[in-house]
């Protein structure tokens, strides 16, 4: 099987409360292209006489390519595929309205859409609901630059309008899902897929019982979303997958490259806590997230936080995911509140990895090592400090 092969069938990343998968990303070597390089535009032309246009992401030295379209999904053709590929200038984007159009295309009719000034959302169920979670995501949008810019990172902006669709029920988006997350699609809420770069989430709230509310006045929508039990899920989740794709589109990670599931977890779940007192849902980044921490605690293990820094298997094992999902918050919280600074340059040093470079196990607890020192002393500190959060909490 092709390197690349390998990558594209388990690129998909997947967060959830109730449930955690991220299935393995294998880092294959590849062999950059001295006439056409990576990030040049190209038309591509199949055995099968399609014609495809899009950035050059890699190609490999068994000659396959991975080419971004201009929607954001990457699109994989194998060794032997490609009957010829060409460098060609960039084109004046598709408007925000074709896009829309497009992506409502591949979705089950009676879809509609969003849009506002950074996403596209497609839904099914109310459009109060989309509208309360667009603006949930323009908020996030707008913290996300501002949290890491303050930290001396450089974010970028968005090149096109990112992705979200939002299933009025569960059967339909389990239906939808099951070709991204196989049996799996049952009980995860929602995910965030590294290659079509879309967030896919269904409305949990019941939001389409509130729209048969009579009397309804301006600006209580948020207010009756958020009494629903399962708000608090609902608003983690989405923060969680969207923080996701904000850090695989803004620069603070590159899609497929070798970025430890510690961090990119750890950070969406330093992200994802809610605030159910607040209208809005969700205001603060780096607040105590409770059932993480509840969580951690209860089932800590020595060991756990130096086995996540060591390896992504614990997050890919459906009896330790949760556990590994808990760690990471855990250990992150604890590195950005008291080591920030080289937090920041670890992350630097991560968000320059080109995709699907080759990494090692060794580099990587090195890397970790040259950032905070050795694994064991920073887990010890990691669960102290979990210790005196749950006690203040307990006060």
């Amino acid at each position: 099987m092709s390197p690349l092969r390998r990558v594209f069938l388990f690129g998909t990343c997947v967060a959830a409360l109730a449930f955690g998968i991220v299935p393995a990303v294998e880092v294959a070597a590849s062999a950059p292209v001295e006439e056409i390089g990576p990030g040049r535009r190209v038309a591509v032309r199949t055995n099968d006489a399609r014609a495809i246009t899009g950035r050059l992401v890699v190609e490999a030295a068994d000659g396959g390519l991975l080419l971004e379209h201009d929607d954001g999904r990457y699109e994989l053709f194998e060794p032997g595929t490609v009957a010829s590929r060409t460098a060609i200038e960039a084109t004046v984007p598709a408007t925000t309205d074709v896009t829309s159009q497009q992506i409502l295309a591949t979705l089950p009719p009676g879809f509609d859409v969003l849009q506002t000034k950074h996403y596209i959302v497609c839904f099914d169920t109310t459009r109060d609901y989309a509208k309360w979670c667009a603006a949930l995501f323009e908020r996030l949008h707008d913290a996300f630059g501002n949290y890491w810019s303050r930290g001396g990172i450089e974010i970028s902006g968005v090149e096109r309008p990112l992705v979200v669709v939002i299933f009025a029920d569960q059967k339909t988006y389990a239906a939808h899902a099951a070709a991204d997350l196989g049996t799996a699609a049952d009980r995860v809420v929602g995910y965030y897929n590294l290659l079509n770069n879309r967030v896919m989430t269904y409305d949990i709230t019941g939001s389409d019982a509130l729209a048969a509310v009579r009397g309804r006045r301006p600006g209580q929508v948020g207010l009756e979303i958020l009494t629903s039990p399962a708000a608090s899920g609902m608003v983690a989740t989405i923060v969680h997958e969207a923080t996701h794709q904000l850090a695989f589109n803004r620069g603070l990670h590159q899609r497929l490259a070798a970025v430890p599931l510690w961090v990119s977890e750890g950070i969406a779940t330093y992200f994802e806590t809610p605030d159910l007192e607040n209208a809005r849902g969700w205001r603060a980044i780096g607040s105590v997230n409770g059932q993480r921490l509840d969580h951690f605690l209860a089932t800590y293990r020595p060991g756990a936080i130096e086995s996540i820094i060591m390896s992504d298997e614990p997050f890919r094992k459906a009896d330790s995911a949760l556990d590994a999902y808990a760690a990471s918050w855990a250990l992150t919280h604890h590195l950005l509140q008291t080591r920030k600074r080289d937090f920041m340059a670890y992350q630097k040093r991560l968000g320059a990895k080109a995709p699907l470079a080759e990494d090692s196990a060794e580099a990587r607890v090195q890397e970790f090592r040259d950032a905070f020192g050795d694994p064991r002393d920073v887990e010890q500190a990691v669960f102290k400090a979990a210790a005196r959060l749950a006690s203040r909490a307990r006060r």
